[in-house]
């Protein structure tokens, strides 16, 4: 610990140093950011907003986090300071306070030669077998702590090099993760009309004695039809590339992963007992082929996507769950709504078993009209249902004063699988909306949401999950600072999981939000009344299960 911050407050003084040395030598340029959240929580057992630390005694809660960047002749240097103050971030049900610096680095291009030391954002092809990167959201920070070094040999091809530790929070993983990538372009043909785009990746992550340990503690209770020697290290590859020929693109990448320990909740442990348990840590060899195909002309774009995972479960540390410690990035295979309902019920990427397609088209019938549809099926290897999703959109605009989005949403959802809720029933949702744009004038303009969520029913006529729902929502604005949005998400028809009273008799509650957004220049800032119903908050694939909430919310974001 003490090492630690030893290393980051020399490292702070150098770059503050350097910084002030390389101005009064010749002025660069100084940019940034400032993010900061203020919870103030009001407790709601209706909702289930409740029984934390920060509905029941601490009531204010904050996330900031500040990015300073300085460049000058070929040198880059960056710090961030975070604070988390009765945060909700880390876990949802829990209090969580610390500060500190979250991120420092220094980069310096020498030649064809860049090096960067310090915390590192970075991946290989896709993220499929490595990516280091930040989504505040979901308080994932996964940055490498350690130097990076790319080579350009030449216009169109760079080696890159790194090795260090992963970041969580203020701290490292004891772990070690080293790699390389090649990577280039080329235009083929006379008239070069084809493109390839290829790389190649190779990681490596070495366990440390601690995590050994835990694991070597974590075998000896197994018997011996379910033990297996411990590797410290894996090693894994892939391969992709990028064809362009005129209107088409084709991405593909192929991904391998020698053996390594995981768990697996899937696996029988005991297997020859009568007391035989499920979920146990496994040996085996991974795989992930993921293709993307499209097509964009004459007013058509279609993209075909298809993926096949097995046994891609990677963390720094195995004995971690959930998304703690992961290394690697494998790309969602859904697609990205937008509105409230439509974005309910969201699938995670699964990494030890998933079989997915999507297709989407997109056409623009007239200038004023267009329509998209998009499907997508998600499985694992044994053809079980995770997900199903077919959505539609038309937008018809008149003219340039108002513009109607309208489509239906229809999906089957996993609970069992996603929200690790045993013995449900698959969620079967049919959602219809409606969008509608009016321009007042050229500087005003008011916006209306109406959609309704429909949801099956199980043998005994219960609606799944939280059964239907009514959400409207209406926002003005007033350009180029103003906007204020009014809108309720009510529970009409209560399903199995939905609140009750004192006598068991499900309510039909409102969830009522209020937003008043400023924009001056660079500067943003919300203050918002919130009730949020449970749910899935998802970034790129990468979920989490996210409680009720009840209070006020202000927000501040600027750059510079």
């Amino acid at each position: 610990m003490i090492k630690h911050q030893l290393f980051r407050g020399l490292l702070s003084c150098f770059i503050v140093i350097s910084m002030s040395q390389l101005y009064a030598q010749n002025q660069g340029r100084i940019s940034g950011g400032f993010q900061s959240t203020a919870n103030l929580f009001l407790r709601d057992s209706l909702i289930g907003a409740d029984n934390i630390a920060q509905y029941d005694n601490e009531f204010l809660g904050a996330e900031s986090w500040l990015d300073l960047q300085y460049s000058v002749s070929g040198f880059t240097a960056g710090v961030r300071f975070d604070l988390f103050n009765n945060s909700n971030l880390r876990n949802p049900n829990s209090s969580y306070t610390d500060q500190g610096l979250g991120r420092y680095f220094i980069s310096k291009e020498v030649g064809n030669l860049e090096v960067t030391a310090g915390h590192i954002y970075d991946q290989i092809g896709s993220g499929i077998i490595y990516r280091a990167y930040e989504a505040r959201p979901q308080l994932i920070d996964n940055a490498l702590l350690g130097v990076r070094g790319v080579y350009k040999l030449s216009d169109n091809w760079k080696l890159k090099a790194f090795t260090g530790r992963q970041k969580i929070l203020f701290e490292t993983y004891s772990p070690t993760v080293r790699g390389f990538s090649l990577e280039g372009f080329a235009q083929l043909g006379k008239e070069k009309k084809v493109s390839v785009a290829p790389g190649f990746g190779f990681l490596n992550r070495t366990l440390s004695d601690e995590v050994v340990n835990k694991m070597v503690g974590i075998l000896t209770s197994y018997d011996d039809e379910d033990r297996f020697d411990l590797a410290y290290n894996v090693y894994m590859g892939s391969f992709y590339n990028t064809l362009n020929i005129g209107p088409f693109v084709w991405y593909t990448e192929a991904a391998y992963k020698g053996g390594d320990s995981y768990f697996d909740p899937n696996a029988i442990k005991d297997a020859s007992k009568a007391s035989s348990s499920i979920g146990k840590y496994v040996k085996d060899d991974g795989t992930v082929f993921y293709n993307s195909i499209s097509y964009a002309g004459n007013g058509l774009g279609i993209t075909l996507e298809g993926k096949r995972t097995q046994n891609f479960n990677i963390r720094v540390d195995p004995t971690l769950r959930t998304n703690q410690g992961l290394i690697h990035f494998i790309p969602p295979m859904n697609r990205q709504n937008s509105y409230r309902l439509t974005t309910r019920y969201q699938p995670a990427t699964q990494d030890l078993s998933e079989l997915a397609f999507q297709a989407d088209v997109q056409y623009r019938i007239k200038k004023n009209l267009s329509a998209s549809v998009n499907v997508s099926n998600i499985t694992d290897l044994d053809n079980n249902l995770l997900y199903r999703e077919l959505y539609t959109e038309v937008v018809y605009k008149y003219e340039r004063k108002w513009q109607m989005t309208g489509g239906v949403q229809v999906q089957r959802y996993n609970q069992e699988i996603y929200e690790v809720k045993p013995e449900v029933p698959i969620v079967e949702t049919f959602v219809p909306y409606m969008d509608f744009l009016y321009k007042i004038s050229r500087k005003k303009s008011i916006r209306t949401e109406l959609q309704y969520m429909s949801t099956g029913e199980d043998s005994k006529g219960v609606k799944h999950d939280y059964g239907d729902w009514l959400f409207a929502q209406v926002e003005l604005a007033l350009a180029p600072h103003w906007s204020f949005t009014v809108s309720d998400m009510y529970n009409a028809v209560p399903g199995k999981n939905s609140p009750t009273d004192a006598n068991g008799e499900s309510l039909a509650l409102h969830y009522p939000r209020v937003d008043v957004f400023y924009v001056n220049k660079s500067n943003r800032y919300s203050l918002s009344y919130i009730k949020q119903v449970e749910g899935i908050v998802c970034t790129g694939g990468i979920c989490r299960l996210e409680p009720a909430f009840s209070g006020v919310r202000l927000t501040v974001s600027s750059t510079f």
